[in-house]
């Protein structure tokens, strides 16, 4: 049976049909909930089996990226999606989506300006770390595309982070300047992952 999965909109992203299209090659039956969908019905989010949180530049990045939309997952859904997790069920966000799940607080650490000061868009190759994370269990190095002007990731105790399995991804060749060349990070459980990257852009 195909897991249920729900990508979360916001009002600026641009990469859910392309999350539903990797997620549908993966064997899942996806969908995309917006948030504005959600606050009138929650039953999507409540019987998803996975949730990835959408990249793009969710509210125009108005008010830095990512802000807007972690207020809304945070006020609106917040709950819902601690539930979630709290019953094991895997979320991931990627790029704005991992800047958003930062913002709520589901995510250590924080998300700056590239060290280039820039927007940039390139090709990049994420090594898997030894970690709790299930997302990346088993997984080879990924080629994928880049595409932020706020990627740089910061935290201010590394080894901490490390010594309890949360760094998922690093870089080969860091290109935004992030701490230890980290490229995601999971939470405590390793349900949680997020990453600046976009794998979605690069399936075979």
């Amino acid at each position: 049976m195909r897991p249920r999965a729900l990508v979360l909109q916001a009002p600026g992203t641009n990469r859910d049909h392309d999350a539903v299209f990797a997620l549908e090659h993966a064997g899942a039956d996806a969908h995309i909930a917006s948030m504005l969908d959600l606050a009138d019905d929650m039953t999507p989010l409540r019987t998803a089996q996975l949730v990835v949180v959408a990249g793009g530049f969710s509210h125009a990045d108005a008010l830095g990226a990512g802000r807007v939309f972690a207020l809304g997952v945070e006020h609106g859904i917040g709950d819902q999606l601690r539930e979630l997790v709290e019953a094991g069920r895997p979320v991931v966000g990627i790029c704005n989506g991992f800047q958003t799940l930062v913002r709520a607080g589901l995510l250590p650490g924080a998300l700056g300006h590239n060290a280039g000061g820039g927007f940039q868009c390139e090709w990049v190759t994420l090594d898997p770390q030894p970690s709790v994370c299930v997302w990346t269990q088993g997984i080879e190095p990924i080629d994928c595309p880049i595409a932020h002007g706020e990627g740089r990731y910061v935290h201010p105790d590394v080894a901490a982070l490390e010594g309890a399995g949360q760094v998922a991804l690093r870089y080969r060749d860091n290109p935004n300047g992030s701490t230890s060349d980290i490229a995601g990070v999971c939470d405590p459980s390793g349900v949680v992952l997020g990453l600046m990257p976009h794998p979605e852009n690069h399936v075979i």
